[in-house]
Parts: C-alpha cells; sequence; structure tokens
C-alpha cells in the first residue's frame, strides 16, 4: 500500500517542533507533503515562497518528504494531491478545541479524508512560531527554536522590516 499524508500549516518558520512531527510522519508514511499555507489575513512574517524555500531547504533530509503550497480549502488541496491523511500538530491541550472544530468541519465536506494527531517531543511542546517570531524581533535567540537556516532569515527579515 502506497501511503500519502499531508501535513499542512502556515510554517512562519517552520521550527523544532515542526520538524519533529515531520520526522515522525515521514517514518509512518511512505510518503508525506509538507504543504505550506498562504493564509491570506493572517499577516504572516515571510511570503508563501519564502516559506517554501526554507521549509523545503530543512527537510530536504527526508527522502519521501516534498514540499508544496495551496490557497483554499485544506480539503480540497488533500483531495487534488490524492490524500487521504491530514497530519496536525497539538502541542498543549489549548490547541485541541481549535484542532476539534476544525477536524469536524474537514470531515463533514470531505468524509473520506482522515485527520492525525502528533504531538511533539516534550521539549517542543511550547514552541510555536509566533514566539518565535517575537524572539527573532526584541533580538533574541531564536536559534534555539529553529534551524540555523531559518534564524539567519529571521535575523534579515527583523533587519528588513524595522523602520530608521
Amino acid at each position: 500500500m502506497n501511503s500519502l499524508a499531508i501535513y499542512a500549516g502556515t510554517f512562519d518558520p517552520i521550527t523544532f517542533g515542526h520538524l519533529d512531527l515531520v520526522g515522525r510522519a515521514a517514518k509512518t508514511f511512505d510518503r508525506l507533503i509538507l504543504s505550506v499555507a498562504a493564509s491570506r489575513g493572517k499577516g504572516t512574517l515571510f511570503t508563501t515562497e519564502e516559506r517554501v524555500a526554507l521549509v523545503r531547504e530543512v527537510v530536504s533530509v527526508f527522502p519521501n518528504v516534498e514540499v508544496d503550497s495551496f490557497d483554499g480549502l485544506l480539503v480540497d488541496h488533500v483531495r487534488e494531491r490524492g490524500a487521504r491523511v491530514i497530519i496536525r500538530g497539538l502541542r498543549a491541550f489549548s490547541d485541541f478545541e481549535f484542532e476539534f472544530q476544525m477536524t469536524l468541519t474537514n470531515r463533514r465536506m470531505a468524509p473520506d479524508v482522515e485527520t492525525i494527531f502528533l504531538m511533539p517531543k516534550e521539549e517542543y511542546s511550547y514552541i510555536s512560531s509566533s514566539s518565535v517570531r517575537e524572539i527573532a524581533a526584541m533580538g533574541g535567540n531564536a536559534g534555539l527554536f529553529v534551524p540555523p537556516s531559518v534564524a539567519s532569515a529571521l535575523e534579515e527579515k527583523v533587519r528588513a522590516t524595522e523602520k530608521p
């Protein structure tokens, strides 16, 4: 059986927590597509193209993982790619309510698509992209939470967006 799953998110930026889930999902499925959401209205720091490039670079160590992007409903993207499984991460109980509602909504629209929840290792359970962006914006060491290339891109982006 050739199993395919999609792990979607904004990945603004991708963190060690995301990568932990990528590694575990890549071991569980024959193929994994990391799909970067365009996220209109979410106010991302990086453009979709920048996020795709950063993600592509850091997941290149996984031979069965590819990177894609989408703009629209996740269930439509999942069907377009021929997948039947969505991977979602749960860091803490506080994530559950939102994820539960999204899963039920997706199930209503696409009953043939399953959602599987993965939890990162404890050492990554408190990391969020928004907190990493805030740390970088305040001059902190984002490299504690993201790969070196992502930390460099964050530093550059913060410098470029600072107003003189």
